[in-house]
């Protein structure tokens, strides 16, 4: 179990890292947009393998704990607490479910039969839904903490 865990938060930090990259903070925020994102993802996957949580309230759970993280480390990386928040939300994002919604749409447009397209169309229905609610709990619960802790969230960027 704790393997595990470990290995979900090493891998989620790496991929914060190379999402990091792209946006181009200062290099002082790396380390903490990868402690963030290995917090938050570590989050959702115990809340869904030993929880028995959904994949969307356990979304929202690690993104509420990734939001309250970067609030409250924001002012030690001496950076916004968005520079840290989206690059460790990132890894989080329904990549799956995107696919084979797409998937499941580019076969209804492939296949007139009605059996065969009300397949597929159930399919992308299903799965596009799912990723919807996934990634809306995921904004709210990102954005929450930083409306939450208003004074710490912008308390970062006052001191400098």
């Amino acid at each position: 179990m704790i393997i595990q865990i470990l290995e979900d938060a090493l891998f989620a930090a790496i991929a914060a890292i190379g999402f990091s990259a792209i946006s181009r903070p200062p290099r002082r925020a790396y380390l903490w947009c990868a402690l963030i994102a290995a917090a938050g993802h570590s989050a959702r996957m115990v809340l869904m393998e030993y929880g028995g949580m959904h994949i969307a309230a356990a979304s929202t759970a690690g993104a509420f704990v990734v939001g309250v993280l970067a609030v409250f480390l924001s002012p030690v990386a001496k950076t916004p607490a968005e520079t840290c928040l989206f690059p460790a939300l990132l890894p989080m994002i329904p990549g799956i479910y995107a696919y084979k919604a797409f998937g499941g749409l580019a076969m209804c447009v492939l296949h007139s039969q009605e059996p065969t397209f009300d397949r597929y169309y159930s399919l992308f229905a299903q799965n596009s839904m799912l990723c919807m609610c996934i990634l809306l709990g995921m904004v709210v619960g990102a954005t929450l903490p930083i409306f939450m802790f208003k004074n710490v969230s912008f308390r970062a960027t006052r001191d400098l």
